[in-house]
């Protein structure tokens, strides 16, 4: 991109838009004055991208025939391997495809992103090939992460491993389905509203949205940075505990993470559950579209843990019930800033800027219809929020949000975890093609109001797989203070070990 000085005709628009009124003959002073200011930016053209080149050589990598992607869960297929030996070593990962992968084009989901490919790698990518990790290939995920089922993405839908036809959840969809068929052997998943989390629970894996900043974001293309997690998706606790200890911890440039504590999280496997205390909280089990059999389901793994040894008791938030929709003007009105306002990666943080992604996305008012239906609909919203009231309901929520989590810590104080239903309900069948607009819309919400809520306060949660409802997997969520995965990943183990899960149907 070159720098250029305005024409009389766009000094005069720029001067509008600030609300400045230009007397006549005042443009050729006016340009004058901006010289001095226009010469940093053309010094600034001079100067080359920063761009750290990638350890580990990697081709392109090819989009996979429908023979090889049955799901359509599959963005890109790519052999890209790590260090000879390695935590990880032996190991497949896919990465949802809104994470940079050097030299591997990435879509996130998009038409707009069509022809783009990274030139970094992103911070969680290094860490997994030093691990000594293969990176399998690119999941496909929703159509710029923006739905939380699976059909929104420009190569189409994403199909449940349990049943054709019916949703993956969103919108790390394709990385719940290659962990669950066994493609991969584990994922790394991004979260700003339950995207690990609910693929992961429809899917019938573990799903861990760490607690806010313990994963680097560096190098994902964000919604809201306040909302932004990556995480691990695997087919055992074991496997999520290994791969968090790999990924986890600060890298010195993300400002998300501040005082960021990490574990070894392998050490909380395998310890009985005596004196652990699990906190039942009842409006996780009445969100709306609730199915009664898969709170049974979940409330049934509850007494499991109270067999194995952990005091379990009903506890009650009433602010939880209306928490996710209280705070959706956050994500929606964040979303419209970052993504739209800021050439699809925002502005306002010191991590490192993909200039040709921003590039590539600076024109998207002029192919708006190829966004997602969903996602139509969020920009509109948002836009007219920001119109008639400014950034007034974004900060609102946002203060909303310590109260929030001031009633969960509240619970985590006299608590170990916190249990509830995932979603609620097991996956729905994904809208068929002929279906509305307003169908379609209607298909992308309504899994949320459970793990909405601990984007905003940024507790850990983790999705564990606790039974079936007519072949469909059920998910539980655990919730812990700050930090405290070992938490999760104690409970999660010893349950995992205690029940076959896929026999409680």
């Amino acid at each position: 991109m070159i720098f250029t000085p305005p024409s009389d005709a766009q000094l005069l628009d720029a001067a509008r838009q600030c609300g400045l009124t230009l007397e006549d003959g005042e443009t050729a002073a006016l340009r004058r004055m901006l010289e001095p200011i226009q010469a940093c930016y053309r010094l600034l053209d001079a100067q080359p991208e920063e761009a750290e080149a990638p350890r580990y050589p990697r081709d392109a990598g090819y989009r996979p025939d429908d023979a090889e992607n049955p799901h359509n869960a599959w963005f890109r297929r790519t052999h890209v391997q790590g260090a000879g030996t390695g935590p990880l070593h032996g190991k497949r990962i896919a990465l949802k495809d809104n994470i940079f992968l050097a030299g591997v084009p990435m879509a996130n989901g998009s038409t707009l992103l069509d022809g783009f490919v990274p030139r970094f790698d992103a911070t969680v990518v290094t860490r997994l090939l030093d691990a000594g990790a293969e990176i399998t290939g690119k999941a496909a995920c929703e159509n710029l992460c923006l739905s939380g089922t699976s059909f929104t993405s420009s190569t189409g839908p994403i199909h449940n491993p349990h049943r054709r036809g019916h949703s993956a959840g969103g919108s790390s969809s394709g990385c719940g389905v290659v962990v669950a068929t066994g493609e991969a052997d584990m994922a790394i998943g991004g979260d700003q509203g339950g995207s690990i989390r609910m693929p992961a629970a429809l899917c019938g894996i573990y799903g861990m949205k760490p607690t806010h900043g313990l994963v680097p974001y560096t190098g994902a293309m964000p919604l809201e940075p306040t909302l932004d997690h990556l995480g691990p998706m695997t087919a055992n606790v074991e496997d999520n505990a290994l791969l968090l200890e790999v990924i986890a911890g600060d890298d010195g440039i993300d400002p998300r993470q501040r005082n960021v504590r990490t574990h070894r999280y392998t050490e909380a496997l395998g310890r009985r559950l005596a004196g652990v205390r699990v906190a039942v909280l009842e409006e996780g089990f009445s969100q709306p579209g609730t199915c009664v059999q898969a709170s049974e389901r979940v409330r049934a793994a509850a007494e499991t843990l109270r067999r194995l040894g952990a005091r379990v008791e009903q506890v009650s938030a009433p602010i939880h019930a209306d928490a996710a929709r209280l705070c959706r003007p956050f994500l929606i009105e964040g979303m419209l800033r970052t993504v739209f306002g800021g050439d699809g990666f925002g502005t306002g943080r010191r991590d490192r800027y993909p200039l040709d992604l921003m590039a590539h996305f600076r024109d998207w008012r002029a192919r708006a219809g190829e966004l997602a239906e969903a996602t139509q609909l969020m920009l509109l919203a948002g836009t007219l929020a920001s119109a008639q009231h400014g950034a007034h309901y974004y900060a609102k929520a946002a203060n909303l949000g310590h109260r929030l989590r001031a009633v969960y810590d509240e619970v985590l104080a006299r608590h170990d975890a916190i249990l509830m239903p995932t979603t609620p309900a097991p996956a729905r069948p994904l809208p068929p093609p002929d279906a509305g607009r307003e169908a379609r819309v209607a298909a992308s919400f309504g899994l949320s109001a459970n793990t909405f809520p601990f984007n905003v306060t940024g507790h850990p949660a983790m999705s564990v797989p606790c039974g079936l409802i007519d072949g469909l997997p059920v998910g539980m969520m655990l919730v812990a203070r700050h930090f405290d995965e070992p938490a999760i990943y104690r409970i999660a183990h010893a349950y995992e070990q205690a029940v076959a899960w896929k026999t409680l149907s």
